[in-house]
């Protein structure tokens, strides 16, 4: 796992985060959506995008389902 071409430097934000499973709500009318830290897919509250997956509390970070199941252990997550 550790040569994933997602795993870009993420441990100096994301290493043992609390995390919350969350519905994508756009955060202000300029900015609709975010991406995920790993894969990059697209949350937003549009039909094609992703509309839940797992946040930061500030919800300045967003991971999707899959890539928090892959990377759940390896950066320690802690799950509200």
């Amino acid at each position: 796992m550790q040569n994933d071409w997602r795993l870009l430097n993420q441990e100096e934000y994301l290493m043992n985060e609390k995390l919350i499973k969350s519905e994508y709500k756009k955060p202000s009318e300029k900015w609709d959506h975010d991406h995920c830290a790993f894969c990059w897919d697209k949350f937003s509250e549009h039909g094609e995008d992703l509309q839940q997956g797992y946040c930061t509390p500030d919800q300045k970070y967003w991971v999707c389902e899959e890539c928090f199941n892959d990377f759940k252990e390896m950066f320690r997550f802690k799950v509200e």
